[in-house]
């Protein structure tokens, strides 16, 4: 794939750009949640040997220099004008590469690859609110229903089906964690369709200064690392198949059809997970299944197309 020069504009245009078959970008938005939901099964098995900062630091420094030839092949880029927008690149990549990965692998080490998952699946719905908000749609009755049963699914997992006694219980610390996770997700999907830098391009930059800011760091504060080998295999999975494929499908998918639509397959993340999870032999309980049920729900009643969709002319 070679990159050519929008005569207009006169920016550079990726060949997968150009006329992509709608099919392939909802191909790339599956196999990215399929990649993400091993990142959940496989961090969680992670969990007790390395430290959240420490794998997080490892996993961009495995995926910064394969971002970077994937740019270089799939974009051609003109790094100067990328480098135009690195404040934007800098605060991507502490929401989406640094706090994210933060915030999931600290869930994991208090709770299930399927809770993290679940709670996880609410993404979409607060995607699609907070883009409606921006650009000051006017909310439906079914967006907010939408919003209330996914909350309500995940209060389900968060109490362990005490959900009556909210106020008493003792919250699944792991859950809360992942919601931090869910709301820096979003404000990382929406700020991303600001950049005019291509997606490649983007997410090679923004897995650099990650890498640069987080392995020393790493090396300061991290204990010491108890992987065995089957761990490391596990370490390079989540250093190339979340972070580079993943990262470069999602980015692709969101610039050619919007944050709110491609949010929508995020809520594929606890189907795939599930059954990891079960392929490992770990049991899912009936409230997870529950839980997961008015999630998926909610996710459904608010990515509903409205009645008469009202054209958008940007000026």
């Amino acid at each position: 794939m070679t990159a050519s020069t929008d005569m207009a504009s006169g920016t550079r245009v990726p060949r997968y750009d150009r006329g992509m078959a709608s099919w392939r970008v909802y191909l790339f938005l599956v196999l990215a949640n399929l990649f993400w939901s091993g990142n959940y099964v496989v961090g969680h098995l992670l969990a007790g040997g390395i430290s959240p900062l420490q794998l997080t630091a490892i996993r961009w420094a495995i995926a910064a220099p394969l971002l970077i030839v994937l740019a270089v092949l799939l974009e051609k880029p003109a790094w100067r004008s990328a480098l135009r927008e690195w404040p934007m690149h800098v605060l991507q990549a502490a929401l989406g590469l640094v706090a994210f990965c933060l915030f999931s692998y600290q869930a994991l080490a208090h709770t299930t690859a399927l809770n993290a998952a679940l709670v996880g699946a609410t993404n979409p719905v607060l995607i699609a609110i907070v883009a409606a908000l921006l650009v000051r749609e006017r909310l439906r009755g079914s967006s907010i229903l939408g919003l209330v049963t996914s909350l309500l699914g995940v209060l389900l997992v968060l109490t362990h089906g005490n959900i009556l006694e909210v106020f008493t219980t003792e919250y699944n610390v792991g859950g809360l964690y992942m919601l931090g996770a869910v709301i820096v997700w979003t404000a990382y999907t929406i700020l991303g369709r600001t950049l005019t830098t291509t997606p490649v391009t983007s997410a090679a930059l923004q897995s650099v200064i990650a890498a640069v800011a987080l392995v020393p760091l790493s090396l300061a504060l991290g204990g010491p690392v108890t992987l065995d080998s089957a761990g490391w295999w596990g370490v390079l999975y989540i250093g190339i198949f979340p972070s580079v494929l993943s990262l470069m499908l999602w980015n692709i998918s969101v610039r050619k059809i919007g944050a709110a639509r491609a949010g929508i397959y995020l809520n594929l993340m606890p189907v795939f997970t599930a059954l990891m999870a079960l392929a490992i032999g770990t049991p899912i309980t009936l409230i997870q299944i529950l839980g997961g049920a008015l999630v998926i729900t909610g996710v459904w009643l608010t990515s509903r197309p409205a009645r008469r969709t009202a054209q958008v002319l940007v000026a």
